[in-house]
């Protein structure tokens, strides 16, 4: 939608409502109602749009809409995911670069704490999600850069992307 459209399609309501599973679990993201074109070289102004939890800060304050905006929305929604509920109160404080953040308060404390390979991979995920969330948005990845870290058996987000130092305790 970013990168692949002659004129960068942004979705602004990506949110757990509008992600859909297939048979085979593959997730599709759906409901392009509020979507927008990106015009290069304009302002794209808006309307606030898409669901409160998941808007970006700079959104809200300047309503001026960007690829980063959905990144941000991809940050929480990752969260959520792994925490089995919207991350909330985790967000802020995953913002705070100078704040450890402890995988178990990422983690979906329903289930067991996970081990090996698959706590790699929420690490991992967690860090692509915090990433996703700085308050800069330029600092943000781009949803390019967020598919090849999830492809990837390595991830190495350069520094000014990262957030605080993720803990596993």
């Amino acid at each position: 939608m970013h990168h692949d459209c002659s004129s960068p399609i942004v979705h602004r309501d990506i949110s757990s409502k509008n992600v859909l599973l297939d048979f085979d679990y593959e997730a599709h993201v759906s409901n392009f109602g509020i979507a927008k074109l990106l015009k290069q070289g304009s302002s794209n102004w808006t309307s606030l749009a898409g669901t409160y939890e998941y808007v970006a800060p700079e959104l809200a304050y300047t309503m001026q809409v960007t690829e980063k905006c959905d990144v941000y929305s991809f940050g929480v929604l990752a969260l959520e995911v792994i925490k089995g509920n919207h991350p909330g109160d985790f967000i802020y404080s995953a913002l705070s670069p100078s704040t450890n953040i402890l995988l178990k308060d990422a983690l979906d404390q329903c289930l067991q704490p996970p081990t090996g390979q698959v706590r790699d991979e929420l690490i991992k995920i967690v860090t692509i999600a915090t990433a996703c969330l700085h308050a800069n948005p330029q600092s943000r990845p781009t949803m390019l850069m967020i598919s090849r870290w999830l492809s990837s058996s390595i991830v190495q987000i350069p520094t000014t992307v990262s957030l605080g130092q993720l803990v596993w305790a």
